[in-house]
């Protein structure tokens, strides 16, 4: 089952209905754990309902999914990686890890829950302007928008210029070729790589775009975070493929390794159910000229 959304006056996207699933679980996590931070909460409000934060949304998405043929970059992605990062920030808590804007005395954990989730939020709406250097193109788009919706969270115009300036650390270091340097950064960057759901690969296969990594995302079932054992944050993968490793591999480990949480975060992958051959994804494979088509 799919769904055609609106992006723009005159561009439509064929959206998998699976799309309201984890929108919608997703909305519920990030409202359940910020039930007791206001300041977050009151964020988390202001930024799902702003008009320009949805048209940066919908704009990143058309040119990641219409025009790059990648998997999904609006909101519905945006908010699986704000409550996924959030998710694991409230493990870290309850082990004694505090976030950097807590080390540092900026804030508290109200504050801290702000910064990753205004990041996570807004850690791709520089895709809007091109995918190359999107982490940059997002820092100068978000600062207007932070210094417009922040003043109606923060009085103190120095707090409220340090609570902007972590967050513009998470979105420029999210992704994994640039080195995170706070906690809340790494928290958004790993949080970007759990959004492996073969729901958000189904477009980018759908439109014809076969690579390992369209096929490889269509091997993760599902994406878990919960305590773990022998670290803090365990991450959980369970995939119908074995090729579902590379995702793991490319996308996820590489966003852990080096980063401030890399000695709290284990990653477990394996395939569902256990001894259960792998599920078929594609048939067969023919190659005209430089392009991978799947029959």
């Amino acid at each position: 089952m799919s769904q055609k959304i609106k992006v723009g006056k005159n561009f439509e996207l064929e959206i998998p209905k699976v799309y309201d699933v984890l929108k919608e679980n997703a909305e519920k996590e990030i409202e359940n754990i910020l039930e007791n931070y206001p300041k977050a909460l009151k964020m988390w409000n202001i930024l799902k309902n702003d008009p320009e934060v949805n048209a940066c949304w919908d704009i990143a998405n058309y040119i990641a999914v219409a025009k790059l043929h990648y998997n999904d970059h609006g909101d519905v992605h945006a908010k699986v990686v704000a409550a996924n990062a959030l998710k694991m920030l409230q493990i870290l808590l309850e082990h004694g890890i505090l976030p950097d804007v807590m080390e540092e005395k900026a804030g508290d954990e109200d504050d801290a829950h702000l910064v990753v989730l205004a990041g996570a939020l807004l850690h791709d709406i520089g895709n809007q302007v091109h995918r190359e250097h999107h982490n940059l193109h997002g820092v100068y788009l978000a600062i207007p928008l932070l210094n417009r919706l922040l003043p109606q969270i923060y009085g103190n115009s120095e707090k409220m210029y340090e609570i902007r300036g972590h967050i513009l650390h998470t979105i420029y270091a999210h992704e994994s070729d640039t080195k995170d340097l706070t906690k809340e950064a790494a928290l958004v960057g790993i949080a970007d790589g759990t959004d492996m759901t073969k729901g958000r690969g189904r477009v980018a296969f759908d439109s014809g775009n076969v690579n390992i990594h369209t096929v490889s995302a269509l091997s993760i079932e599902h994406v878990e975070i919960m305590e773990g054992t022998d670290k803090p944050v365990r991450i959980l993968i369970e995939m119908n493929n074995s090729a579902g490793v590379f995702q793991v591999q490319e996308t996820l480990a590489k966003k852990i390794a080096g980063s401030p949480l890399e000695p709290y975060i284990e990653i477990i992958a394996q395939t569902e159910p256990e001894g259960a051959p792998d599920s078929r994804i594609i048939h067969r494979i023919v190659i005209k000229k430089d392009r991978f088509e799947a029959l």
